[in-house]
């Protein structure tokens, strides 16, 4: 049976915890592993899947992400239904309000799926780090005749309180919707692990439009899947649980582990990234078969010079983003961005530095992410004076720094008078 899928993939969370790196952006356009955006992730998931019809739902600070959309993800249009288009909030709500919770945020573009008359609508966040076959998840929808599945993925029990946890039957059926609780029941046979909802659903459309119009008449919900619709259709509809655990990703090894990360943290942004420095990392960037794809720029390839002592460009345990250049500088355990440049002398250990940093001559940085377009002057000195580091920069309690980067400058064509 050939499915028509539409997919919306919300991407209008104000990503507060992860400031600075959201003062200017929304947290789904954050740089990950040196030329990607977090968004990138879900993106190529849905096209690496077959699906190509997406919707991209944007409300907060949305200019850098429409940018990196317009840059790296327009398709040529030649089939139309082979779209990924970005979608402000439309306002459609009675009270002509901004996206009041997830529900609410498909509730408002229902005349998109009206329109589209799909089989299946796929709901995916945009703000988790992780690769995803989706075609397994909606093969498992349709064998279950399920009318909403949710994905779902085992963590110790202890962190319970940090996530929607879901309480399934043997068979996958969800029974109950437990909203960040430490008593939340165990996976059936395994006592040590929840079941946590990793906010990506797939929904029959005719139950989902039924669903999302009833919330919307209820005045005392938040117009949450989580919270509000899911519970509810629990008790009336056929609802799964898809066990991440066992998704397959075509070209990767039998057995390789699945790999999901919320990076809503400074330090699960900052974790997430150094596992990519690993010799052999559970999140494969280099499966040709399942390519992570982001904006296409024509930088020229990374350049080391100089082999001198105390003047040698080098990188250890690193990855250097295309068009960076270290002159003479010493890049160890690292990821660094486009068009990033490291002088004579310098030292970056344990960092993420975004695109187009300059890093002057003998500077040190340690334990630091610089964002886009941070120029540090010779001899600046970062992640090793933590008061010093608080004085000026952004300090987390784990002792991250964080220094926030400059605007870049935006070209407007000339015109000639």
């Amino acid at each position: 049976m050939q499915l028509r899928v539409l997919s919306f993939v919300l991407a209008g969370g104000k990503g507060t915890r992860l400031y600075p790196l959201t003062k200017e952006r929304a947290k789904p356009a954050v740089p990950f592993g040196g030329q990607y955006r977090i968004i990138d992730f879900v993106l190529s998931n849905l096209v690496n899947s077959g699906i190509y019809s997406i919707y991209v739902l944007i409300q907060f600070k949305s200019q850098s992400l429409l940018q990196h959309l317009r840059d790296g993800w327009e398709f040529s249009g030649i089939l139309k239904n082979h779209y990924i288009i970005p979608v402000p909030a439309q306002m459609r709500s009675p009270g002509e309000n901004w996206y009041r919770g997830t529900a609410d945020a498909i509730y408002q573009n229902v005349n998109l799926i009206e329109q589209s008359d799909p089989h299946i609508v796929a709901v995916f966040g945009a703000d988790h780090i992780y690769r995803m076959n989706i075609r397994e998840m909606i093969e498992f929808h349709e064998q279950k005749r399920a009318q909403a599945t949710v994905a779902a993925i085992p963590v110790p029990k202890e962190f319970a309180t940090e996530f929607g946890v879901i309480e399934v039957a043997p068979d996958g059926r969800v029974l109950a919707f437990h909203e960040k609780t430490a008593d939340a029941p165990t996976i059936p046979g395994n006592p040590d692990m929840v079941y946590a909802s990793m906010g990506n659903y797939t929904f029959s459309t005719s139950p989902l439009l039924k669903y999302l119009h009833e919330d919307a008449k209820k005045e005392d919900s938040s117009h949450d899947f989580g919270r509000n619709i899911l519970p509810r259709w629990v008790e009336r509809g056929d609802v799964y649980a898809y066990d991440f655990q066992t998704n397959r990703i075509p070209g990767d090894p039998i057995g390789a582990p699945v790999y999901w990360r919320d990076v809503g943290t400074i330090e699960a942004y900052y974790e997430a990234t150094m596992d990519l420095r690993m010799v052999a990392p559970v999140l494969n960037l280099y499966n040709r078969r399942w390519p992570l794809r982001t904006a296409g720029y024509d930088d020229p390839p990374a350049k080391f010079t100089f082999d001198e002592d105390g003047r040698r460009g080098q990188a250890i345990d690193s990855i250097v983003s295309s068009g960076s250049i270290l002159s003479g500088g010493m890049v160890k355990t690292s990821v660094l961005g486009r068009g990033v440049r490291v002088h004579t002398g310098a030292l970056v250990e344990d960092s993420i530095i975004f695109d187009n940093c300059d890093i002057g001559r003998h500077c040190k940085v340690r334990r630091a992410i610089l964002d886009k377009n941070v120029h540090l002057p010779e001899g600046t000195v970062i992640g090793y004076d933590a008061d010093a580091d608080r004085v000026k920069y952004h300090l987390t309690d784990s002792g991250i720094v964080v220094v926030e980067g400059r605007r870049s400058r935006v070209d407007v064509a000339s015109l000639e008078i």
